[in-house]
């Protein structure tokens, strides 16, 4: 079954084949008594005869085998206690179908616990819409359920079934038989052999009450974790409340834990990151991650599912142990939030400590400001920007920044170089912020030359259309870094080795705080942000 995020506010069934044992009406035998070719639709054929008489006797043909079939038809294994359970768990649901509404009823007499009454919807070929294959029928059902198009599961047997979910913007569900053709490939969201299957991919995508992931589920999902990392001692797991990791061999950890609450896309990218990013500015090497989730009320399992594949994905590709944490389903937020937690080790001899710098040491920017910043607008603001007149290909490429993210190697390269005495993540509140906080905690005044500070085209150009103002962007992606004068060129040059884009904009200036910034006209003024300048979007 793939793995993505979905919801599910309603199913839709189609009715031969599904919820009927396949076979029960031979097309073939009705397609020949009605002169229908073989490689042609039999109700498009039909409505497509110029005579009336023709049409009409093509029609009678064809109900008089549907009531034979009917009769004869038997309930699918597993398609009343599937109906009944996706019933319990509060969703509508109905049966889109080509048949005619009397050969459905007279088919439910053979059905032991389940009848029409039981559907909050049967639409057939007697309402006046084409109920398959143009999409019409599904969107028409879905709007009588009450829900969107992409919350609503069209299962079906027959490609039509999916070709008209697919056109609606359904999720769609192909049951196979056997001996039977095989799904359309890369048509359908889901493939199942048996109905019984269908209770798994509901399971997922129905919202979940409020309250903790289910124990279930969150033993399934913290399954999938292979933790090779021999220092964990006590994994996830129910009724783990904590982990255990073995430090013995360690001479110093290294903790740090941030929220990410503005991004919803990718956000997994931002909470390891962001998180290692921090450990990574002390010396320290990131080794273990918790984090605790918390998803608003109508969230799927499916959902939450995808957003501990993701975390474990991002902490694998950065040689991160994913060791612990807490899921839990709330109305104390309206978007998912993503608190975590993170666990370097460094010796004590390497530990980078700010109170150690002094005037008259460099201060170096990696690559320019408000990396984070310009990704989050872009993935999540991308419509408005287009409308302000922004190019596809520029939202695109902003969007790409999400990738650069990482400073964990400019920070490995400044150790291995030597000279470096204090490194600082530039996160909420951008760079002006961020060099407030290092002036703070090296307790040296700062200048900054201005015109020297790197701003990306396409940042500049996103700060002008939504009346932001870079410095004061979220900036993540981004490393300051103190370094002693006479190993500052070797540290550019290490880092410029490695496509790291560096920037010499300041300078320590001696005891004290804040910021001395200065452009090609003398002293200049320094911008302060009570707020991060994203939150102007939310």
């Amino acid at each position: 079954m793939k793995q993505f995020p979905y919801v599910i506010k309603a199913v839709l069934f189609d009715f031969d084949g599904t919820l009927t044992q396949p076979d029960s009406l031979d097309l073939g035998v009705v397609k020949k008594a009605v002169g229908c070719p073989e490689d042609s639709y039999l109700l498009e054929y039909i409505e497509g005869l110029t005579d009336e008489n023709d049409r009409s006797r093509a029609f009678n043909i064809l109900e008089s085998y549907e009531m034979e079939a009917a009769r004869a038809a038997r309930p699918n294994p597993g398609a009343e206690n599937i109906v009944k359970g996706i019933k319990a768990c509060g969703l509508p649901v109905g049966i889109l179908s080509r048949n005619c509404r009397r050969s459905i009823e007279i088919a439910f007499d053979n059905f032991g616990h389940i009848r029409t009454d039981d559907f909050d919807l049967i639409l057939t070929r007697d309402d006046p819409i084409e109920p398959k294959p143009s999409g019409d029928g599904v969107l028409h059902a879905a709007g009588l359920l009450g829900v969107v198009p992409g919350e609503l599961l069209l299962a079906g047997d027959f490609i039509l079934d999916i070709e008209s979910g697919e056109r609606a913007g359904a999720l769609t569900v192909f049951l196979r038989h056997p001996g039977g053709p095989e799904a359309p490939a890369g048509r359908c969201d889901f493939v199942i052999d048996r109905l019984e299957e269908l209770g798994r991919i509901v399971r997922l995508g129905v919202p979940l009450p409020a309250g903790k992931l289910p124990n279930d589920l969150l033993h399934e999902f913290l399954y999938q974790f292979d933790i090779q990392d021999p220092s964990v001692l006590v994994k996830p797991g129910i009724g783990e409340d904590t982990a255990a990791v073995d430090v013995e061999n360690e001479q110093v950890l290294i903790l740090k834990s941030d929220p990410i609450t503005f991004a919803t896309d990718s956000i997994a990218d931002y909470a390891v990151l962001v998180n290692a990013n921090d450990i990574a500015t002390s010396g320290a090497l990131p080794r273990w991650f918790l984090t605790t989730l918390m998803f608003p009320l109508g969230t799927s399992a499916s959902i939450i599912r995808q957003a501990m594949l993701e975390l474990d994905r991002v902490c694998r590709d950065r040689q991160i142990t994913l060791c612990g944490g807490h899921t839990e389903i709330t109305d104390a937020v309206t978007r998912p939030v993503v608190t975590g937690m993170m666990v370097g080790t460094v010796k004590r001899v390497d530990l980078i400590d700010k109170g150690k710098v002094t005037s008259g040491q460099k201060i170096l920017l990696t690559k320019a400001v408000a990396v984070e910043g310009t990704a989050i607008i872009a993935r999540e603001f991308g419509q408005k920007l287009a409308e302000l007149g922004m190019k596809s290909d520029e939202i695109a490429d902003c969007s790409n920044f999400l990738y650069h993210l990482s400073i964990l190697e400019e920070a490995a390269i400044a150790c291995d170089v030597g000279g470096v005495t204090a490194m600082h993540d530039v996160t909420e509140g951008g760079l002006a912020t961020a060099l407030e906080e290092l002036s703070f905690a090296t307790g040296q005044r700062i200048r900054v030359d201005l015109e020297r500070v790197p701003i990306f085209p396409e940042t500049r150009k996103i700060g002008h259309l939504l009346n932001i103002d870079p410095l004061g962007l979220i900036g993540s992606g981004s490393l300051l870094i103190c370094c002693r004068p006479a190993d500052s060129d070797s540290l550019i040059n290490r880092l410029k080795a490695r496509d790291i884009r560096v920037t010499t904009i300041g300078v320590t200036i001696g005891p004290g705080q804040g910021i001395e910034a200065v452009d090609s006209q003398g002293k200049a003024d320094w911008p302060k942000f009570k707020v991060d300048e994203i939150t102007k979007l939310f």
